[in-house]
């Protein structure tokens, strides 16, 4: 895939917010009227004026709308989930690698938390190829499950929830329930594929299930992006040296294993190491 950034996506450009849409006591959805081409597990970055950039994961690019959705914890997105329609935030990209599936595949995607709204454009997008999903939300309890509704209505699809309390089905972890499902005897689960995005240790659950069973698999890995293009080198992973800004964030399981610090650590913005 292509890693050329056009120009004109690294230089960010005003939109007024269309719609605000409260998914959660903490979660909230932000749609503008433009599309930017983005593809699934692709980012775009986010500028508040007189505040700070920050990626965020694309919801959804139907060609006519972006929506972001994000878990207002931090200052800037705080600021962000107290706008309102009308308001201006800038926006350029999109950036990054993508996930890629073939027609007709069986794909199981595993979503943690937030990481449920860049999984439905996902799910939708590689629907339209005629894939047979089945996908797996996770969240710590179930006030804090996402697109639930917005998954059922997608065709051949089927819907499996885990709280960690177990407020709503599977009691336990969504990699917990998508390993029981691989197991299932003559139920048992037939994969293509396995596609997850959510917290970086359900990442690495992913990824050595999808070693220990010979699944291939993408993960989407977040680190501190500054630029998104391949410039500040913030984002660069140990020992490798890639940039997942580029080279990422999406990156299938066998590149995911050499990357040292996966399930470990992370850089903040200064470089520092951040135990997981």
């Amino acid at each position: 895939m292509s890693t050329t950034i056009p120009l004109q996506a690294r230089l960010p450009k005003t939109y007024k917010i269309t719609s605000m849409k409260r998914e959660t006591e903490q979660v909230t959805s932000c749609t503008f009227d433009v599309s930017l081409g983005s593809r699934p597990g692709q980012f775009v970055m986010l500028w508040l004026p007189g505040v700070e950039e920050i990626p965020m994961s694309v919801a959804n690019d139907d060609g006519k709308q972006l929506t972001v959705t994000f878990f207002a914890v931090g200052e800037t997105t705080k600021k962000l989930a107290g706008l309102k329609k009308g308001d201006l935030v800038g926006l350029r990209g999109p950036f990054g690698t993508f996930y890629e599936w073939k027609p007709r595949q069986k794909l199981a995607l595993v979503a943690g938390g937030y990481g449920a709204a860049p999984m439905y454009f996902t799910a939708r997008e590689a629907a339209k190829d005629g894939c047979t999903l089945f996908i797996f939300v996770g969240a710590r309890s179930k006030e804090h499950l996402l697109y639930l509704s917005a998954f059922k209505k997608l065709p051949r699809t089927t819907l499996y929830i885990s709280t960690d309390d177990g407020s709503q089905g599977f009691k336990g972890f969504n990699v917990q329930l998508l390993e029981k499902m691989l197991k299932e005897g003559k139920q048992a689960l037939t994969i293509d594929q396995i596609f997850a995005c959510g917290p970086e240790r359900m990442l690495k659950a992913v990824s050595d299930l999808s070693f220990r069973k010979k699944i291939l698999s993408q993960l989407s890995l977040e680190r501190y992006m500054k630029c998104g293009f391949g410039l500040c080198g913030n984002c660069v992973v140990d020992p490798l040296g890639i940039r997942l800004c580029i080279d990422g964030p999406v990156v299938k399981n066998d590149l995911a294993r050499k990357i040292t610090e996966f399930g470990k650590y992370h850089r903040d913005e200064l470089g520092r190491k951040r135990v997981l």
